[in-house]
């Protein structure tokens, strides 16, 4: 998103024109989900992808027209080998694409700005039936209409219980007989590491890389240091200072990886009164188990639902060894537990790769 607000500012601060080309449905297998987005430049050329490669030059000639004549337009696009120009670049699903006019200081323009900087809001687009556009804040009045009346007060009550859900998608839902597109933008989810040893390095870096928010905590100043975790959050405290210095949200995935047993014990004990969905615990579950029976005898009432929670060993079963393949591992099962899935073969998963989501 920031990529594509960049091009969109440099491109206007030159008199060009853009357009902005945005997954809304998706029907089958395809190589983007809803809401993946494209910009196009009126000399022909795109920033960031909506496919594999085997749409994107189709949806700038689009754009091209879209661009001259300000009209937005709706386009469907089978994904199949023998259709694609026969070329083998089909992933053999459907997808819709909506394709408008970018322009400085519109709605459009101010939601991608909001996606870029991660703030807490829905974009309601009509599709098919009603007219204008709504952006729904968390904690603001919303911006935009939408007519009829009926549609714009459904469609915010919609989008205000989207804001309040656990884990939101951009989706297709008729509402008042109207096919709309809600876009959702939320705060990147935030990786909260307990330990700055030599394997978080890695760790962070990786989690970083996926856009995640990264936040390292250790009382060890020539270990939480800049220089070691760049671009990362870092808070130095003691076990006693976590409720003071360390905030865990619904958001937030916690790695404990101190390799200090009284420090490790804390962190856990801390993370398990919070309402994180995901607390990784580095070691074999032997270690696990002396941490739990540590808690039990300071007089700590833990139960199966709280341990549910806990992964340890920490990580999905890859084989990992060096502290760049265990920081894959990890992230790939905080990811897992993120997008609802189980791990494991996608060649032994039935059914479609992706959850579809339920609106």
């Amino acid at each position: 998103m920031r990529q594509i607000v960049a091009a969109a500012q440099k491109s206007w601060a030159c008199g060009e024109r853009v357009a902005l080309a945005t997954v809304v449905g998706v029907f089958g297998s395809a190589y983007r989900r809803e809401g993946a987005k494209m910009l196009a430049h009126e000399d022909g050329s795109a920033t960031c992808m909506i496919s594999g490669g085997c749409l994107e030059q189709e949806v700038v000639e689009v754009a091209k027209v879209v661009m001259d004549t300000g009209i937005p337009r709706l386009v469907r696009y089978e994904l199949d080998e023998e259709v694609m120009w026969g070329l083998g670049l089909g992933c053999g699903g459907t997808i819709e694409v909506f394709i408008e006019p970018l322009e400085r200081g519109s709605v459009l323009a101010r939601w991608l700005e909001m996606q870029a900087e991660g703030e807490r809001g829905v974009l309601v687009t009509p599709l098919r039936g009603g007219e204008g556009r709504l952006l729904v804040k968390a904690d603001a009045s919303p911006e935009g209409v939408l007519s009829p009346e009926a549609l714009s007060q459904a469609a915010q009550e919609r989008a205000l219980a989207l804001l309040d859900a656990p884990s939101p998608q951009p989706h297709l839902q008729v509402l008042e007989g109207a096919q709309l597109f809600f876009d959702v933008s939320l705060p990147p989810p935030e990786l909260v590491v307990f330990g700055a040893g030599h394997d978080a390095v890695p760790l962070v870096a990786q989690a970083q890389t996926l856009g995640m928010a990264v936040t390292v905590v250790d009382p060890r100043p020539a270990y939480n240091t800049p220089e070691r975790f760049p671009g990362a959050r870092l808070v130095l405290a003691h076990p006693h200072e976590l409720p003071e210095k360390v905030r865990l949200t619904p958001r937030s995935y916690v790695v404990v990886m101190n390799h200090h047993l009284q420090r490790d014990e804390a962190c856990l004990a801390y993370a398990l009164e919070s309402s994180v969905a995901y607390i990784g615990v580095l070691g074999p579950k032997g270690r696990l188990q002396k941490l739990v029976e540590g808690l039990v005898e300071k007089g700590k009432e833990l139960g199966p639902r709280d341990l549910e929670r806990v992964y340890s060993p920490v990580g999905l079963d890859i084989g990992a060894e060096s502290p760049e393949e265990v920081a894959v591992s990890i992230l790939a099962e905080v990811l897992a537990v993120q997008r609802g899935h189980r791990g494991g073969f996608l060649r032994e998963r039935q059914g479609p790769i992706h959850r579809r989501y339920l609106a």
